[in-house]
């Protein structure tokens, strides 16, 4: 196999081993990445195992003959984790990498293009409504 992928593959046999599926009930890997056992595995070995699946793909992509496979490396994925940006893969990174900021949902929302250009409309009218009184 192409080195591309080896280091992803690695990584998603290694969450395949820590998993619970192989640890306590006994499953092989193989029956573990096949439904249903699939839908009970943590959610970082499903997208190892879309990114995985991704680089494999890529591989005989005629598109990327020339740029060559670009996959999502485990070094790409350990630095997210470790940023707390959350993993999940979207063209080779994390999908939340570098968004606009945390939110809880108490934050009060930007407000939209229209409410501001609204607002200096109103000033500005305001300022001529006084002189013509």
């Amino acid at each position: 196999m192409p080195s591309s992928c080896k280091e992803i593959r690695a990584a998603l046999a290694q969450c395949l081993q820590e998993s619970e599926c192989v640890m306590i009930q006994r499953n092989s890997a193989a029956d573990c990445l096949r439904p249903p056992l699939y839908d009970e595995l943590p959610t970082k070995c499903q997208q190892l195992k879309r990114g995985y699946a991704d680089c494999r793909r890529g591989m005989v992509d005629m598109r990327k003959r020339f740029r060559g496979n670009q996959p999502a490396t485990l070094q790409k994925i350990k630095k997210t984790e470790e940023a707390g940006d959350g993993y999940q893969l979207y063209a080779g990174k994390s999908a939340f990498a570098g968004a606009r900021g945390e939110t809880d949902g108490n934050n009060q929302a930007p407000k939209d293009w229209r409410e501001l250009e609204n607002e200096k409309y109103r000033k500005e009218n305001s300022g001529n409504n006084t002189t013509k009184s």
